[in-house]
């Protein structure tokens, strides 16, 4: 039987692989372990393989997993990758190290206005619906550049770059497409004056085809976690 450890080594080993396939350094890309509808303890176990960056889907699940392993939070990154409800911004302005779904400027503006002075500026990432999916959340490509300016303008948020869940494809180059786009946006809003080193894309079925296409952070669950519990 496989313990976190394994799968730990075997998903960086195949990150290691695609970043070489891709010409690209070994730590180019850094590993997200996604820790939705797991216990805290899986996330102690992967972080006693040599993890330290953990998103969440959930804000209390994620702040409930904070509080079990406060005596790991200075050595912890937390990152919030789903949906954030208006109600709930001020916990995650107060608790957690990323947001990388932000999609609306008045969103931003309460994580801006909530986050504490005491700590470093929350980095965030806007979610984009580069598929183009009614059922997903994310800004239109189009309204991106209006949105990253103000976004990048809010005191206490530093605007790291851009996050997207495409549109599942079975090949490797149809998987490649949507990425593509994605940094083909980011670079367009580098050459408009930002300064964006972010982009959050590729899970354990597209890994390849992220980092192929420039992925600088992969958001990886099952592979490191197994299936998520109910």
């Amino acid at each position: 039987m496989t313990t976190i450890s394994d799968n730990v080594q075997a998903t960086q080993a195949r990150l290691n692989q695609a970043s070489l396939a891709a010409g690209r350094p070994a730590n180019a890309v850094a590993l997200l372990a996604v820790g939705k509808r797991q216990p805290a303890e899986a996330v102690r176990q992967a972080h006693a393989a040599g993890l330290c960056a953990f998103g969440e889907n959930y804000v209390q699940e994620g702040l409930d997993k904070l509080a079990a392993l406060a005596d790991l939070r200075q050595v912890l990154q937390w990152h919030l990758i789903g949906p954030l409800q208006s109600n709930k911004t001020r916990a995650v302005a107060e608790a957690f190290d990323w947001v990388h779904s932000l999609d609306r400027l008045k969103t931003a503006q309460r994580l801006s206005e909530q986050r504490p002075d005491s700590l470093p500026p929350l980095n965030v990432c806007l979610q984009v619906n580069i598929s183009g999916e009614d059922s997903k959340s994310g800004v239109a490509p189009v309204d991106v550049p209006a949105l990253a300016r103000a976004v990048a303008a809010l005191p206490r948020l530093r605007l790291r770059g851009l996050m997207s869940i495409p549109e599942p494809a079975d090949t490797l180059d149809a998987q490649r497409v949507p990425h593509r786009a994605l940094r083909v946006l980011l670079d367009q809003l580098n050459a408009d004056g930002l300064a964006l080193d972010t982009l959050s894309m590729g899970m354990s079925a597209d890994l390849e085809a992220a980092v192929l296409e420039g992925a600088t952070m992969v958001r990886i669950g099952t592979a490191i976690f197994g299936a998520r519990g109910g």
